[in-house]
């Protein structure tokens, strides 16, 4: 299963981080199915910046690349929840998301308007009789 991955530099205990964020990986997302994306790259930068995981496949093919940021106990405080964003698939809003999560995330920080536009609604899953 995997793990919280630290940002590169990060030390132990130096204090909270903001938020987390989870990086679908292992079905369409970060696949060649996803065609003029370096994949590896974005991992790369979000894994530098900010705590994520990665996590196999999502059930949301049809908006590769998924990103899930999960918001900090302060902003699950402030009433927030876990924001999917998908078509992350430039480099720009990868960038955005790591200067998001940077200023706090979800319930800290306001969602950038541009990254508004690549938020959705994660499916809900039939509960298992």
């Amino acid at each position: 299963m995997p793990t919280d991955e630290a940002p590169a530099g990060a030390v132990a205990g130096s204090g909270p981080v903001p938020c987390r964020v989870v990086v679908c990986r292992d079905c369409c997302c970060g696949s060649p199915k996803v065609t003029g994306v370096d994949h590896a790259a974005q991992t790369a930068r979000l894994r530098a910046e900010v705590l994520m995981r990665v996590s196999d496949c999502l059930d949301v093919c049809e908006q590769a690349n998924v990103v899930v940021v999960q918001p900090s106990a302060a902003g699950r405080a402030a009433g927030a929840r876990p924001v999917w964003l998908g078509l992350v698939n430039d480099p720009d809003a990868t960038e955005d998301i790591v200067a998001w999560v940077r200023a706090g995330g979800p319930g800290v920080a306001p969602l950038p308007e541009i990254l508004d536009l690549y938020a959705f609604a994660p499916p809900r899953r039939a509960k298992e009789a």
